[in-house]
């Protein structure tokens, strides 16, 4: 696996595909940088080798060019960031940005319009990736949350560089994360998979069955399990359709020496509110006209058991409506679970769109072991699935 540490960028000129699709307000300023920070250490390695940076990127999903989709109103966040002036170039491809990428010197940055103002991009088209591929020398992919897609910047470009292409520090750490899991992992491996539905985990759920030794089962995917065993729901988010395979998940498991852990209590609501009346009930008796909207207390005790004595953890959605306030206890609790055992030696990956608000939200992102940058990525990567962005750089 290429990384930056096979290269030495002096007088180099490196074409970086990151990721800074980041959220802006109404007055177009940056709310959330943690992408921008996240690209820093390869940027700031490359500029310290005495090299430069032309970065690409998208933002939002505009058709065709869209002004409020510019990736200018994002320049003084980048300057804030890594603490260096950032040029800017009105189009991604084209004789203007070629000028000024050739004019690049050594410990300057040039961002790029966004990709995405092209149909070619998504496309995979050869022939942009191939205008792309003439403003660097080396090309270095650093965008996880978009390697799960073929498009011309993450995949196509990187064929312009058969022996000049690498990871960057991000990306690197993101996939050996993911092995330590899947391949790695010191035993006892844990995965935690919490969510609405068990139809958008069934791929994840049969291919890490072979790697953990326990598996946490929470939020809205529990009632399945618990009807489809015979349980009482209520009002409950249930896949009626999917109840079969929740049973052949739970028989796969038991051959596979694989225990299993479902909630044994939850919180239930009369109504989807926060501020509805609630009760906490047995999994299998919730009254008719209630929901299960958090994870119990005895649930929660069982759950930190299995966490504190697991050596690897994956977590992977919430356990509850955790942004409701009176439904975010579960997954409160379960992250101080996690953050424990990772101070304790545990390894600890926390990826998907809504753990890692959870996370961020309630302050444990420094106290797992690595929060990943991509929730699509992510998930393509634990169904066992080769990335087309990475693929492209290992071939």
């Amino acid at each position: 696996m290429k990384t930056l540490k096979d290269f030495n960028f002096q007088d180099k000129r490196a074409l970086i595909r990151v990721d800074f699709n980041v959220p802006l307000n109404e007055n177009f300023e940056v709310t959330d940088a943690t992408r921008i920070v996240s690209a820093k250490p390869t940027i700031i390695k490359i500029l310290e080798d005495g090299g430069s940076c032309v970065l690409m990127s998208h933002l939002g999903r505009p058709k065709g060019v869209q002004a409020e989709f510019s990736l200018k109103h994002i320049i003084t966040k980048i300057e804030d960031v890594l603490g260096v002036e950032v040029k800017f170039a009105e189009n991604c491809v084209g004789e203007e940005a070629e000028a000024m990428a050739n004019a690049l010197q050594p410990g300057e940055i040039l961002l790029l319009e966004n990709l995405r103002f092209h149909e070619e991009e998504k496309q995979g088209n050869l022939e942009f990736a191939e205008k792309l591929s003439k403003l660097g020398d080396i090309y270095v992919n650093d965008a996880f949350g978009t390697a799960h897609r073929a498009h011309a910047s993450t995949t196509i470009v990187a064929q312009f560089f058969p022996e000049a292409k690498c990871f960057g520090h991000l990306l690197a750490k993101e996939i050996e994360s993911i092995k330590k899991v899947l391949e790695d992992g010191e035993k006892p491996v844990l995965a935690i998979l919490g969510g609405a539905k068990v139809s958008s985990k069934i791929t994840v759920i049969e291919n890490i069955l072979d790697k953990v030794d326990h598996l946490i089962i929470g939020g809205g995917m529990t009632f399945t399990f618990v009807k489809a065993q015979g349980g009482s729901v209520g009002e409950s988010i249930c896949e009626d359709d999917k109840m079969e395979l929740a049973l052949d998940i739970l028989k796969q498991a038991e051959a596979k020496g694989v225990k299993i852990h479902l909630p044994v209590d939850v919180v239930a609501a009369n109504s989807f509110s926060n501020d509805a009346d609630t009760q906490v009930v047995d999994v299998k008796s919730i009254p008719d006209g209630w929901q299960g909207l958090d994870a119990g207390p005895r649930s929660l005790e069982n759950f930190d058991s299995v966490v504190n004595q697991s050596k690897t953890i994956l977590w992977n959605g919430p356990l509850g409506v955790f942004e409701m306030e009176t439904f975010s206890k579960g997954t409160i609790a379960l992250g101080n679970s996690i953050a424990k055992s990772t101070k304790g030696g545990a390894f600890s990956l926390v990826g998907g769109g809504d753990s890692v608000a959870a996370v961020k939200q309630f302050g444990f992102e420094n106290k797992v072991s690595y929060v990943s940058t991509g929730g699509g990525a992510m998930l393509e990567s634990l169904e066992g699935k080769t990335l087309p962005g990475i693929a492209a750089i290992l071939n």
